[in-house]
């Protein structure tokens, strides 16, 4: 007999379908869900299913002329044990910030609400572990888990009309970088030279989900030289 999944199934409309895990940021719950992201996709092709991966959720989008929920479901269910547990082959990418203030408009206040000094709170910022969770919001910005929990804070109260690009952000529990100018509400504590999306190259952002993620701290003189505009 099949044991239970350690995932629910729910339908969304007619064309699509929600696979969740605990509703939590954990590495190897995100490790899951790619997996099985990648297995349906082995098994079916991106031209019948598309996946779109999240922290613990995964949605599948289908066409309802080809299949249906309860086909989708007993397919994904009867999935190898192995299919949800294997593990993706990780880069592990340094990402040059200045923390400096001109480039870091929330950094004294995302320290004052952590009771830290500036300086703390750029350590424990740069010297963090991070794992791209998955890529969301606008394309190519990376949801990064491993933000230290002296840093979480809650989003601004007044999203921003424009965020520039590279800009890194924390938004509760997460931390961020803008890959291109939009508005925004996470706190501003920083910012990279780095170009992290570009139509040009395969594949167009520079982060991958299954990435590991190191901060390199620069200077303000170091940002401007690697082509970083103020």
């Amino acid at each position: 007999m099949q044991p239970a999944p350690e995932f629910s199934l729910s339908p969304l409309g007619d064309s699509a379908l929600v696979l969740a895990f605990a509703p939590r940021i954990d590495p190897d719950i995100n490790h899951r869900v790619h997996a099985i992201a990648s297995a349906l996709l082995a098994s079916l092709g991106s031209d019948r299913v598309e996946c779109v991966p999240a922290y613990h959720t995964l949605t599948v989008h289908f066409d309802p002329m080809q299949d249906d929920f309860e086909t989708l479901s007993a397919l994904i269910v009867g999935m190898p044990e192995e299919s949800g547990h294997a593990l993706q082959s990780a880069r592990q990418i340094s990402i040059p910030v200045c923390y400096d203030a001109r480039l870091a408009p929330d950094l004294a206040a995302v320290a004052e609400h952590a009771g830290l000094g500036t300086e703390t709170l750029v350590r424990l910022h740069s010297t963090a572990d991070y794992r791209v969770y998955f890529l969301g919001f606008k394309p190519g910005f990376a949801y990064l888990g491993g933000l230290p929990e002296a840093l979480h804070m809650p989003r601004r109260a007044s999203p921003r009309l424009s965020v520039p690009a590279g800009a890194v952000g924390i938004g509760g529990a997460q931390t961020g970088i803008y890959p291109s100018a939009s508005p925004g509400g996470w706190q501003l504590i920083g910012r990279t030279p780095l170009s992290l999306f570009d139509v040009q190259k395969s594949p167009p952002s520079l982060l991958q989900p299954g990435d590991g993620l190191k901060v390199e701290v620069i200077t303000f003189a170091e940002f401007i030289a690697l082509g970083g505009v103020p």
